[in-house]
C-alpha cells in the first residue's frame, strides 16, 4: 500500500535481478532454481497469480541459453501443478509480454506470467472501477503455495 500510495518508491535497478538478493519470504519467492525463480506478483490479477523469472538480465526470448528455456518451461510445469493443488482453477493464462508495445512491465528482464483463472472472475469493478479485488492477502498466497513447490521440487 505504501508503495501504491507513493510512500515508498521502487528498487534501484532491475526489480527482478533484485528480488533474489532478499529473503524468500520477504519478497515471496517460491522456489529458487539453478537458472530461474518463481515469485508472486506483487499486483496479481488473480489469486495466485505468480512468475518464471530467469536470473539472467535479458529483455527477450531469444537470448535465453537452452539451459534457462528448459528450466523455464519445468518451472512453468511446476507452478501449474501447484495451483491446481492450492485453488482448483478452471484455467490459465501462461505467457509473455515482450517488449513495451507488448505491455512488459519490466521491459529489460524477461518474466513468464501463470495467471489461475475461473469463470466468472472479471466483475464491475474491474470493469468500471479499474480496480480489481484479489480475497487474499500475498502472505497467504505465500503459505499456502510454497510447501506445494517444496514438496513438487524434491
Amino acid at each position: 500500500m505504501a508503495y501504491l500510495q507513493g510512500r515508498a518508491s521502487p528498487p534501484e535497478g532491475c526489480l527482478f535481478c533484485v528480488k533474489p538478493q532478499s529473503d524468500d519470504a520477504q519478497v515471496h519467492i517460491l522456489h529458487r532454481g539453478q537458472t530461474c525463480y518463481v515469485i508472486l506478483n506483487r499486483f496479481p490479477y488473480n489469486s495466485g497469480h505468480l512468475m518464471v523469472v530467469p536470473y539472467a538480465h535479458v529483455p527477450t526470448l531469444e537470448e535465453l541459453d537452452a539451459e534457462t528455456l528448459a528450466e523455464m518451461m519445468h518451472l512453468t510445469q511446476v507452478s501449474l501443478r501447484a495451483l491446481r493443488a492450492a485453488y482448483d482453477p478452471q484455467g490459465f493464462n501462461v505467457g509473455l509480454n515482450i517488449g513495451e508495445a507488448a505491455g512488459a512491465g519490466v521491459a529489460g528482464h524477461l518474466h513468464l506470467h501463470v495467471v489461475p483463472r475461473w469463470a466468472g472472475d472479471t466483475n464491475a469493478m474491474t470493469t468500471i472501477g479499474q480496480t480489481r479485488v484479489i480475497p487474499e492477502w500475498l502472505d497467504q498466497t505465500y503459505t499456502r503455495l510454497r510447501p506445494l513447490f517444496d514438496q513438487l521440487t524434491n
